[in-house]
């Protein structure tokens, strides 16, 4: 297999006297969905956020094709082609659609307005091509604030294409959803890994859109990987079923 896009070793974060995550390691290679889940407190998010850059890692490392992105600030992790989605979507409700995306390519390009020029005009084209790979182009003109949940994300999404990104970081991209929305928004997400070759980091609690969206998934509990693997895999590993379904204790036998 080819070297991975996305290498995180000896992870760790504590605050205070607690070790929120504790030297986690994981790869990521282009092509691949790989889903982060754990049971509440289990360290997705601080795992999330560090790779985002949002939270500094106390320990351990992140490289992003070879280059170190723990010490980065989140905007020059962005310029290093890491997009990312939030749990609530993140757009500008008073704009339009297709200048919520428009904004996001003007950040990435760290272009100034001219006087001269309206703002409506820069990078429309580039912004509706963007719309059209996640199906909101007949929609660019309307508000975002009229829209219902499900093409809200998708507008999320196109924002966050923006950057060509190489990573896409998706944080519990169907909270909120109906199973039919849920189903739509990953099939979609599935199709843009496969056509620009990029690879997903997602965290998510619907179990069924893991098993059925995830090429593998790895799964933390109190700050440790407990398990890793295809779905199914990990599914079955007793680990994961007692921290999931059980009293805990073959998790603490493991750990202590």
């Amino acid at each position: 297999m080819n070297a991975p896009l996305l290498k995180v070793s000896g992870l760790g974060k504590s605050f205070g006297g607690v070790k929120a995550v504790d030297g986690i390691d994981f790869t990521l290679h282009k092509g691949e969905l790989l889903a982060l889940v754990g049971p509440n407190g289990a360290g997705k998010s601080t795992t999330f956020n560090m790779v985002n850059g949002q939270l500094r890692a106390d320990r351990g490392s992140i490289q992003l094709e070879g280059q170190e992105l723990v010490g980065l600030r989140p905007r020059a992790i962005w310029r290093q082609g890491v997009g990312r989605t939030f749990q609530i979507a993140e757009t500008f409700a008073s704009l339009t659609v297709v200048e919520n995306v428009q904004m996001a390519l003007i950040s990435h390009g760290d272009k100034l307005f001219s006087m001269w020029r309206r703002a409506g005009d820069y990078q429309r084209e580039e912004a509706l091509a963007l719309l059209d790979q996640v199906g909101m182009k007949p929609q660019a003109d309307r508000p975002c604030s009229v829209l219902a949940y499900g093409d809200v994300k998708r507008v999320e999404l196109a924002m966050a294409m923006a950057n060509a990104p190489k990573l896409l970081l998706m944080d519990e991209p169907t909270a909120g959803m109906a199973p039919r929305e849920r189903n739509s928004l990953m099939a979609l997400t599935k199709q843009l890994v496969i056509d620009r070759g990029m690879a997903v980091l997602f965290t998510e609690h619907s179990m069924d859109v893991v098993f059925a969206y995830s090429d593998r998934m790895i799964v933390l509990a109190r700050g440790r990987l407990i398990a890793e693997g295809k779905p199914l895999e990990v599914r079955d590993d007793p680990k994961v079923q007692a921290v999931y379904f059980g009293s805990g204790k073959t998790f603490e036998k493991e750990v202590a």
